[in-house]
């Protein structure tokens, strides 16, 4: 267990901006969880869970207890010839993890290769890439109810998985700590190759196997997204948005080169990327806040920018893609003001 008090945040979180909380607490396991939250309830303060934050855009400091995980073991829980159930410790790096997936032979995860952050956030956020969501292997999620001080399991279906989206950001958020997350994984992996460029890079490498996908995903995130530690960023900082399909005809008929993705619900998801690029945005500056020249969803810090300055850019980008395409963009990014 470690507890650390007025601790600076610059370097913990993949924005870089400056920010303080009032304590920094890591635990290693399900123990030391409980003595935490108990301790913690004679402070009276807020306590927020935190992964790698990389997905946070710190506004001000954050008065209260940031928690942290290390919890890192793994281990298999049911095995047959087709498949494997897997639990892995919210604390793991979730591209190591996929990582090792990918060398096992184990399929389901090689898309979501180079997503930042630990797999702790991945019911959360409901992660996705390239045509896949986390959602699409996990079985359940092991949390600790900080109501009874005691583990429960969640069957995926209770979580309500959208997409960025699932309970725990919302009516579970005060409620639920993710512990541990249950993944089924193939033995006799099928690929998904159509999105974007994916299918094309994975050819020009030889054959469709799971190593291939990994090193594709990962040369086309490389090309795309800066690296945090050289460009403060948070990956995506907009969801593509869902509309309507009359809006989207509409749409098209002045855009035909809109990149769209039609949803089982008969919406059609639409390109944020393309429609913040298409506003004139794309490599755009403001001080130390700005657009990334080679990706328009991801907002960077070129070094001295503040949350607030990135803050205020985010919503001028919102609202001149709106006054444009009438269409409001939402934030992937979790901002704290």
């Amino acid at each position: 267990m470690l507890i650390q008090k007025d601790i600076d945040l610059q370097d913990k979180h993949s924005f870089h901006c400056p920010a303080k909380t009032e304590y920094w607490v890591e635990y290693a396991h399900v123990d030391e969880l409980r003595q935490i939250l108990v301790e913690a309830n004679d402070f009276a303060l807020p306590i927020m869970p935190v992964g790698g934050c990389c997905n946070l855009l710190f506004c001000k400091d954050y008065e209260g207890i940031l928690l942290h995980s290390c919890i890192k073991d793994w281990k298999i829980l049911e095995e047959d010839e087709d498949s494997l159930l897997l639990q892995a410790g919210a604390g793991i790096n979730w591209d190591e993890w996929v990582a090792l997936t990918v060398e096992k032979g184990w399929g389901g995860l090689q898309n979501l290769s180079g997503i930042p952050g630990e797999v702790g956030a991945s019911p959360v956020q409901n992660i996705g890439a390239y045509g896949v969501e986390a959602k699409d292997c996990i079985e359940a999620v092991q949390v600790f109810d900080r109501e009874t001080l005691q583990l429960k399991t969640l069957k995926a279906e209770e979580c309500c998985f959208g997409y960025r989206m699932s309970r725990f950001k919302e009516d579970w958020k005060e409620l639920y700590i993710v512990c541990y997350v249950h993944f089924r994984l193939s033995k006799k992996p099928s690929f998904c190759l159509d999105y974007g460029k994916l299918k094309e890079e994975v050819e020009a490498l030889g054959e469709v196997s799971l190593s291939n996908v990994r090193q594709a995903v990962l040369s086309i995130r490389n090309s795309k997204l800066p690296d945090p530690d050289k460009l403060g960023n948070a990956g995506s900082f907009f969801k593509n948005p869902c509309i309507p399909q009359a809006d989207f005809a509409a749409l098209q008929a002045d855009y035909p080169d809109m990149p769209s993705w039609p949803q089982k619900d008969g919406s059609v998801k639409i390109s944020a990327a393309w429609l913040i690029d298409k506003a004139g945005w794309k490599g755009y500056r403001e001080g130390d806040a700005g657009v990334c020249e080679t990706q328009a969803l991801v907002l960077v810090n070129h070094g001295n920018a503040h949350g607030e300055d990135i803050y205020r850019l985010y919503e001028k980008i919102a609202a001149d893609v709106e006054e444009k395409f009438h269409i409001k963009l939402y934030p992937e990014v979790v901002i704290l003001k």
